[in-house]
């Protein structure tokens, strides 16, 4: 696959309560995808960025909330989520310091 392609795929992870207490528990880390993305897409993203292994990948499509603003009604833009399990003795860690 292009690596230009791959490097794109990921627009980058997707941090909230539920997504923490995964990835501490399970080593399953959520991230946020292009749409058009595949499941081997994301894996190769993941495991060539992150130098680890990828055991699984599951994709969810996000609907965007629906708004409203006096008069106007709007909605937010449909996003794509990706869920990827680690295999053993690998993690990812966010919070790199210099």
């Amino acid at each position: 696959m292009n690596q230009e392609r791959l490097m794109l795929v990921l627009r980058g992870p997707h941090v909230s309560e539920k997504a923490t207490v995964m990835a501490d528990k399970f080593k399953q880390f959520t991230f946020e995808v292009q749409k058009t993305a595949t499941k081997p897409e994301i894996k190769l993203a993941v495991e060539q960025l992150f130098n680890v292994k990828v055991r699984n990948v599951s994709v969810i499509n996000v609907p965007g909330k629906r708004k409203r603003f006096k008069q106007l009604n709007g909605k937010r833009s449909d996003w794509k989520k990706a869920l990827v399990s680690l295999q053993a003795n690998y993690d990812i860690d966010f919070s790199v310091t210099e």
